[in-house]
């Protein structure tokens, strides 16, 4: 059974000890009361994984010697989820299992349909997807940990996707008026893929017009209509079977 991962800003060079501290260190000790000799992988979230062995077991923090160190080489074709904002109780629940599934990146959208709003907590509420998607992150031993970009409207959205598009990006709007099928769309041959995700309500007409425009191709993504919480990880899976991410 592989190792379970925990994160550090900078991971040093095999043979020096590194010291897990701050929550990382408290949930290692604390909660999993991971004790001298164990083995954990330590990883930056930014590709680097490094096997390392418990050699000092405090309260909060744990010392480290680390044996080995490589980088993992990032999945392609890269994946983008951009997330209207679920209602609070499935917020963090939708940052996990497209974060499990594989995500790179998470966008945080505020669309017109959505229940949830974040004015005025935005800063608050984007810092608890990034703990979020830290965490399950780790569950499933991610050498990278999805960057969740701030929170976007649909005006920061349509540039996103003219850009993700002019950068030769698959640009995917699920909804269920999409004539095209998921399983269809070049995702094989793209660099990067963006997937956009509506709210509860669906996404509006002015805004599948507005995104179809900038380039997005409004999609199917299968036969049933899916939570808004669980779209991205459902899609996500069909990418990895469609090209080469698994």
């Amino acid at each position: 059974m592989a190792a379970t991962v925990f994160y550090l800003d900078e991971v040093p060079e095999p043979g020096a000890v590194a010291v897990l501290d701050g929550p990382e260190g408290r949930h290692a000790a604390t909660v999993r009361r991971i004790r001298i000799g164990e083995p954990i992988t330590l990883s930056d979230g930014r590709g680097v994984l490094a096997a390392s062995e418990v050699v000092a077991a405090h309260r909060d923090r744990l010392e480290l010697v680390v044996r080995d160190r490589v980088r993992s080489v990032p999945r392609v074709p890269l994946v983008t989820v951009v997330q209207a904002l679920p209602k609070s109780d499935r917020s963090e629940l939708a940052v996990e299992l497209m974060t499990e599934a594989g995500a790179d990146a998470v966008v945080p959208w505020q669309a017109a349909r959505c229940v949830a709003k974040w004015e005025g907590k935005a800063a608050k509420a984007t810092e608890k997807w990034r703990a979020t998607a830290r965490s399950a992150a780790r569950q499933s031993r991610r050498a990278y940990i999805p960057e969740v970009a701030d929170l976007h409207h649909t005006g920061d959205l349509i540039e996103l996707i003219r850009t993700a598009k002019e950068g030769g990006a698959v640009v995917a709007a699920l909804h269920e008026s999409g004539s095209a099928r998921f399983t269809e769309l070049p995702f094989a041959d793209a660099a990067e893929i963006v997937l956009v995700v509506g709210p509860e309500g669906g996404l509006d007409d002015t805004e599948l017009a507005a995104f179809a425009d900038a380039g997005a191709t409004v999609t199917l993504l299968g036969p049933t209509v899916l939570r808004t919480s669980t779209a991205a990880a459902v899609a996500l899976g069909a990418i990895g079977a469609l090209t080469t991410r698994w």
